[in-house]
């Protein structure tokens, strides 16, 4: 009990605390550095460990000094488990009952020292009201990062995340409502409250990531122990991936650089009124890779990608980054070329971390080789579909080598070595790699023919298309060996699709049978034939051209000798004033017109040479449209 008289309040005056009574205090408590003026008997009767200490030290002085260190929650603690022990009115919340509950057992305030001591209050509380709510266990959970070693001694952590997996699994309308995620009072069927009146009105929507943003506001250590108790405890691994990613974007600022796309609704918490952490961004991204699983996507691949780019900045440990460059390589065909362009963090010369992709091409090399062998006579790469990654991402570094080759200080070596990753099965068609080397050549002048010959030995000019075979055959940047050798092939080609021409148009000529074509030679014949196709095409497009001009030549003379013959008409008027004299010189007939078979109603009147012109007009246009007939 209370020492006599009414303790009213305590008051702190610099670092001592005071319990303002009629008595003067006998016992002094000493919490990091901050004293504490109380009373003996409230403390003794209360506290099992200030008992214990008062009479394993008992001595005459009239003031006893007692020091606690390492008391959970510090003076705070203590303040209010001496208020308690006066008789005074202690609130317990969510966000302090650990502290408190850790404070007690540390004080040893159990109900051996006074019944209903604080030790079983402050666990009473914990267990039925803190641990049936949501809202109330995150706050619980977080409270523990202070007093981690207590709250584990009492196995409060367990029982914080235990509950919160369970809520989790559970349909969120059947605990701890209102639910931040709704926006408005919520009974636990599912319908809308006004005034604690149910409208009937059902909640819209229940998403699965709800609590994304609730557990984010957790420390990392208690985050990871949380995320892998609801693993074992069978949540869906697509949220807990998500949940991941969004602890991740929250406390990785860079890292949403790189995220396109919609990232889900923005939650508020003013209802928890919860305040971010500081953490150790490198902590973060360590922990977080652990706890991804090995999961394939191209959301996910990007998100690996951007989480590369950020442990690249922070510069990780090389487990963790290689680690990193290991899952992306397993899902590589799923990357695209903007998030595979990585920029040098370090002091190197190159624009591009190049060394980075090489790894991962590696990485995926491996890995796919554990499936399938990587051999042109084991893999069909037109219809096997375990090439089809394979190709992607052939087409993906090839693209890559076309962007990072304008970079003037890349090493031809860096090239041989990033087109020579990959297998020579991967690629069908060499045009990309040709793109890539033209690049590389214009943005480099200064290379010498034998380096840039020793760059296209990489190239099959076998595998190219025609519009790459032209193009490169007119290419001024290629070395002229390598041009030649692009004309050598060009020729075989042709050459072999005429001759598979010529045999096809004499088995078809021959008796009808059955034949069977290879189904390797299917496309090379296709090829053969659109060669084929074209050379007959361009022929007699040619020939008409041909046609064409000698015709123009024709009309070009026509037209020149009827405008020198007009010419010579508009110099004399004496000739102009008959129509017909006109017709006579320029060596044809007009045609008669219908007034001239009545000559007796013809007047006898001088005709200008405006008008004998015009007259003369139609036969001369008569007479070109006969001529430029008569060529067709």
């Amino acid at each position: 009990m209370a020492p006599p008289g009414k303790v009213s309040e305590f008051c702190r005056e610099g670092n001592d605390w005071f319990c303002k009574v009629r008595l003067p205090s006998d016992i002094i408590v000493m919490v990091d550095g901050v004293n504490f003026h109380l009373h003996k008997f409230p403390l003794i009767s209360k506290c099992g460990k200030i008992s214990h200490m008062y009479e394993s030290k008992s001595t005459c002085r009239s003031i006893f000094t007692a020091v606690l260190e390492e008391l959970p929650g510090g003076p705070d603690m203590f303040l209010i488990a001496a208020k308690f022990c006066y008789g005074m009115r202690v609130e317990l919340t969510p966000r302090n009952v650990v502290m408190v509950y850790c404070a007690a057992d540390y004080l040893e305030m159990t109900d051996e020292h006074g019944e209903g001591n604080l030790l079983s209050k402050s666990e009473s509380f914990f267990h039925k009201n803190v641990l049936h709510n949501w809202k109330d266990s995150i706050l619980a959970l977080q409270s523990c990062e202070p007093v981690i070693q207590w709250a584990e001694k009492l196995h409060i952590v367990n029982k914080c995340v235990n509950a919160i997996s369970v809520m989790v699994c559970t349909d969120p309308s059947l605990f701890g409502w209102p639910m931040m995620m709704y926006g408005s009072l919520q009974s636990p069927g599912g319908s809308i409250l006004w005034n604690g009146i149910n409208t009937g009105a059902r909640i819209r929507s229940s998403e699965s990531d709800w609590w994304f943003e609730d557990i984010s506001y957790l420390s990392v250590s208690l985050f990871e122990r949380l995320i892998k108790t609801m693993e074992t405890r069978g949540i869906r691994p697509e949220n807990l991936v998500g949940s991941v990613m969004h602890y991740a974007r929250k406390y990785l600022p860079g890292l949403g650089r790189w995220q396109g796309g919609r990232h889900g609704i923005p939650r508020t918490v003013t209802s928890f009124s919860l305040t971010p952490i500081a953490l150790d961004q490198k902590v973060v991204l360590e922990s977080i890779e652990k706890l991804l699983p090995r999961k394939k996507g191209k959301s996910f691949c990007r998100f690996l990608l951007g989480l590369l780019r950020v442990a690249l900045i922070l510069g990780v440990s090389q487990t963790c980054k290689h680690a990193l460059e290991r899952r992306i390589g397993m899902q590589l065909e799923l990357a695209t070329l903007d998030s595979l362009l990585i920029p040098t963090y370090s002091n190197a010369d190159t624009l591009y971390d190049t060394d980075c992709v090489e790894r991962i091409i590696h990485h995926f090399v491996s890995s796919e080789s554990k499936f399938t062998p990587l051999s042109p006579s084991s893999v069909n790469m037109e219809t096997s579909p375990l090439s089809r990654p394979l190709q992607k991402v052939a087409k993906l570094v090839d693209s890559y080598i076309a962007e990072v080759a304008s970079d003037v200080t890349l090493k031809p070596g860096k090239i041989r070595s990033l087109a020579e990753a990959l297998p020579e099965s991967s690629r069908t068609l060499y045009d990309g790699l040709y793109r890539s080397l033209d690049i590389y050549f214009k943005a480099h002048p200064w290379l010498t023919d034998k380096e840039k010959e020793d760059l296209c030995s990489i190239i099959d000019f076998q595998k190219l298309s025609i519009d790459a075979c032209s193009h490169a055959s007119q290419n001024e940047r290629f070395p002229l060996r390598v041009v030649l050798q692009v004309l050598f092939f060009e020729q075989m080609h042709l050459r072999t699709a005429l001759a598979g021409c010529l045999h096809g148009l004499e088995t078809h000529s021959g008796p009808a049978g059955p034949t069977t074509v290879p189904g390797d030679m299917t496309g090379q014949i296709i090829q053969r034939d659109g060669w084929v196709t074209m050379v007959r095409e361009n022929r007699v497009l040619k020939v008409d051209m041909e046609k064409m001009r000698s015709r123009v030549g024709e009309l070009e003379e026509e037209f020149s000798q009827i405008k020198q013959e007009m010419k010579k008409v508009s110099k004399s008027h004496s000739s102009l004033s008959s129509p017909r004299m006109v017709g006579r010189r320029i060596g044809c007939s007009l045609l008669s017109r219908p007034s001239d078979a009545k000559p007796d109603t013809i007047q006898s009147t001088q005709p200008s040479p405006r008008s004998s012109v015009e007259q003369g007009r139609p036969s001369t246009l008569h007479i070109r449209h006969r001529k430029s007939s008569s060529l067709f």
